[in-house]
C-alpha cells in the first residue's frame, strides 16, 4: 500500500494517540485510520482484531468530547491476507471535538493539516466554535470549564434572586450539552477579559499619573472600576455671592451608562481589554467590536438597539443594572443638556468610543475650590457613610432609594455604600430585592 495521505493515517499497532487522529479528522474533512499498517504502507496486521476494536471504541468514548461515536465506524478488514482495523471518521456536526482531560485548549483540540494532525490555536478554536454552533459568542461552549461563581452568587443573593442549576440554564450560563457557556465564563471568577484604566496628566498621553487593571467577574469589574472612576471624578465649587454650587467634572449618570455600555455591548470574541482613558478635559470609554453589523452610528441616536450579547444584557437587566435596551445613549446626552461641550460617540472598524467632556473645563476665570480625591480607589468615603448612619439613627431604617436621594448619588454607589456598612456590621439588611431595608445591626450600636 502507498504511504499516508491527507485523509489517511497508518498505525503499526494500537496506541493511545489514535484518539488524537480521530479528533483531527472529525474536526476537518474526515478520514480513515488503519491499525496494523506501517507508515510506509507495509501491512503487518493485528493478532486479535476483536480485542483491539474493543479497546479503540472504549478509548474514543471515554476520552473525546462531545460524543464523536456517531461519526466513527470501526471494522476489521482483510488486506493482503492480514487482519487490519479500519477506523472511518466523517466530519462531526458538534465541532470542535477535544480530549476531555485537556479541555478546549490547544493541547486538547486537533485538526488535520496535510498528512499530520496538528493542535489548534486558541484563536482557531474560538473561530470553529462560532462557525459550527451557529450561535453568538456568549452561547458557545466556554474553552474553560473549571469555573467558580462566588461574585455572581453574592450579587444575585443581595438582590434576592435564587440561583441554582435550573436558573443557570434559564440564564443560558449552562448550554444544552450541560457545559458552561462563554456567558458563564464572563460572569465567573475566572473571566479572562480585563478592564484597563489610564489616568493622564494634561490633555494627551505624554505623562501617566496612574494605571490600573481590573480582573475577575464582569460584575466585580463593574463595581471596582466605577469606584475608581468615581474617586477620580473631582468636584469644583463656584460661588455667586454667598451661594455655592458644586459641580463634578463628569455627571455620575453619564459615567455609569458609558461604563455599562462598554461592558454589555462589546464583542468578547476579541481578547483585548476594555479601556478607559482619563485626561484633564475628557474621559474616554473604548470597547472592542464596533457597532453590530447592520447598524450605523446614526441609528443609536434614534433609540435603536441590537444587543451583541443579549444573554449578558438580560442578566444585567434582571439585576437592575440596566433599565431597558437603547436608552443608555439618551441618558448620557440628557446628562449634558444645555452644556457647551457634548459627549461624542465614534465608531471605526472593530472599535466603539464614548467621550465625556469635563464640564468644569467650561468654567473660565471663576473662583473655585477643588476637592482633590486621591487616586487610590479603595479609600473610604467617611462623610457619605456617616450621612447614612445619621439618617438611620434618626429614622430607624433606610431604603436604597432614600440613600440615593440623601446622597444625591446613583443606585450603584448608594448600593455599594450600604453593602459596605452591612459588611462592617454597622447596618443590617432586612428583606431582599426591591423590598430591602437597612437598619441598625442588633449586635452593634451606632456611635
Amino acid at each position: 500500500m502507498s504511504g499516508e495521505k491527507l485523509n489517511t493515517e497508518y498505525k503499526q499497532e494500537y496506541v493511545s494517540d489514535i484518539k488524537k487522529e480521530v479528533i483531527a479528522f472529525a474536526n476537518a474533512e474526515g478520514g480513515t485510520v488503519f491499525v496494523g499498517i506501517c507508515n510506509d504502507g507495509a501491512v503487518k496486521g493485528v493478532d486479535d482484531p476483536d480485542e483491539v476494536m474493543l479497546r479503540i471504541v472504549n478509548s474514543l468514548k471515554d476520552a473525546i468530547a462531545p460524543d464523536v461515536m456517531p461519526f466513527v465506524r470501526v471494522d476489521s478488514v482483510a488486506i493482503e491476507g492480514r487482519n487490519v482495523i479500519e477506523i472511518q471518521i466523517t466530519t462531526g456536526t458538534n465541532r470542535p471535538y477535544y480530549l476531555r482531560e485537556k479541555g478546549l485548549k490547544p493541547g486538547g483540540v486537533y485538526v488535520r493539516k496535510g498528512s499530520s494532525s496538528q493542535p489548534m490555536t486558541e484563536e482557531g478554536i474560538r473561530e470553529m466554535l462560532l462557525q459550527n454552533s451557529g450561535r453568538s459568542f456568549e452561547l458557545c461552549r466556554s474553552m474553560t470549564q473549571e469555573l467558580t461563581f462566588r461574585e455572581f452568587y453574592r450579587e444575585m443573593e443581595l438582590r434576592g434572586f435564587e440561583i441554582g442549576d435550573a436558573q443557570m440554564r434559564t440564564l443560558k450560563l449552562i448550554g444544552e450539552d450541560g457545559l458552561y457557556t462563554n456567558l458563564a465564563l464572563l460572569l465567573s471568577d475566572q473571566c479572562e477579559v480585563t478592564t484597563k484604566i489610564a489616568l493622564f496628566q494634561g490633555k494627551d498621553k505624554e505623562i501617566f499619573r496612574d494605571r490600573k487593571e481590573f480582573s475577575g467577574s464582569l460584575l466585580k469589574q463593574l463595581e471596582d472600576v466605577y469606584q475608581y472612576v468615581d474617586m477620580a471624578n473631582k468636584t469644583k465649587a463656584s460661588f455667586s455671592g454667598l451661594e455655592r454650587t458644586d459641580t463634578r467634572d463628569y455627571p455620575e449618570e453619564a459615567i455609569r451608562e458609558a461604563l455599562l455600555n462598554s461592558i454589555v455591548h462589546r464583542d468578547y470574541s476579541f481578547s483585548g481589554s476594555n479601556l478607559i482613558n482619563i485626561y484633564e478635559d475628557r474621559m474616554e470609554f473604548v470597547s472592542l467590536g464596533g457597532l453590530v453589523p447592520g447598524l450605523e452610528i446614526n441609528s443609536i441616536f434614534l433609540g435603536v438597539s441590537q444587543s451583541r450579547n443579549p444573554g449578558l444584557a438580560a442578566v444585567f437587566y434582571r439585576m437592575k443594572l440596566i433599565e431597558s435596551y437603547g436608552t443608555g445613549i439618551g441618558r448620557i446626552q440628557r446628562a449634558y443638556k444645555n452644556r457647551k461641550e457634548q459627549p461624542k460617540f465614534e465608531t471605526a472598524k472593530g472599535v466603539f468610543r464614548v467621550t465625556l467632556p469635563n464640564r468644569n473645563e467650561e468654567i473660565e476665570e471663576l473662583p473655585f475650590v477643588v476637592r482633590e480625591v486621591p487616586v487610590n480607589y479603595m479609600m473610604s468615603v467617611p462623610n457619605e457613610k456617616q450621612q447614612l448612619l445619621d439618617y438611620v439613627r434618626k429614622n430607624k431604617v433606610i431604603t436604597r432609594k432614600e440613600a440615593e436621594k440623601l446622597l444625591g448619588a446613583g443606585s450603584t454607589k448608594a448600593f455599594r455604600l450600604l453593602k459596605e456598612l452591612c459588611g462592617s456590621g454597622q447596618l443590617e439588611q432586612r428583606k431582599k430585592g426591591r423590598l430591602s431595608i437597612y437598619t441598625v445591626n442588633d449586635n452593634d450600636n451606632i456611635q
